[in-house]
């Protein structure tokens, strides 16, 4: 048994119409609807992977001028345990997944494992604290900066059975721990201080030669 379906005269077999395809302007919509489905979740992923996230990691990022002398210092945030970044950018403000000077170049990915207490749930926690605290906080970039912020949100959760986490310990440990997010960061963190130390090496030798 089969149907007649014809596009003209628009008729269709009465008894039997539940079983017929669907006509062919239906199929087509249908199509066009999956496209635009398709579509819909390609620009999706597209638009997260241009929002990077660092779970559970402690981010980094260079100062113009500071970092070129000064390679090791920067500017530090902390993430929560779904990855958004929380950073003292400044006096009495806390900034959330906005990093001060830039998105992230590197990251110290930590264990939430030696966090004292319910894992995710005590990070996530300590971050709101911390960060909760610092909005009431003028910025000391010598004093109380946004490495004081971090080691805060570290000493809140105890991590590694340590209360004792500072803006010295977490300076030298970034530096050594962290990783770069792309070869393009690297070059961003490290290229200007060697495009610096290479002009006062030239001008050194041309003093030194004459």
């Amino acid at each position: 048994m089969f149907c007649s379906y014809n596009m003209n005269s628009r008729i269709f077999c009465p008894f039997i119409i539940s079983i017929c395809p669907a006509p062919p302007f239906t199929v087509m919509a249908d199509v066009c609807e999956t496209d635009v489905m398709m579509n819909y979740q390609v620009d999706f992923v597209k638009s997260d992977r241009k929002s990077p996230r660092y779970p559970y990691c402690i981010v980094w990022t260079p100062i113009p001028i500071l970092s070129w002398l000064f390679p090791f210092i920067g500017h530090m945030g902390i993430c929560t345990s779904s990855g958004i970044i929380r950073d003292f950018a400044g006096s009495y403000f806390v900034s959330e997944d906005n990093m001060g000077f830039g998105k992230p170049t590197k990251y110290w990915k930590l264990d939430v494992d030696k966090v004292c207490g319910n894992g995710a749930a005590t990070w996530d926690k300590a971050v709101h604290d911390a960060s909760e605290e610092y909005k009431c906080r003028p910025h000391n970039l010598c004093l109380d900066n946004c490495h004081s912020h971090v080691a805060m949100a570290l000493n809140l959760m105890c991590y590694d059975n340590s209360a004792s986490w500072n803006m010295v310990n977490l300076c030298i440990r970034s530096f050594i721990y962290g990783k770069h997010v792309s070869w393009a960061a690297l070059l961003k963190t490290w290229l200007p201080c060697l495009m610096l130390c290479g002009v006062l090496a030239t001008f050194g030798l041309t003093f030194y030669l004459q």
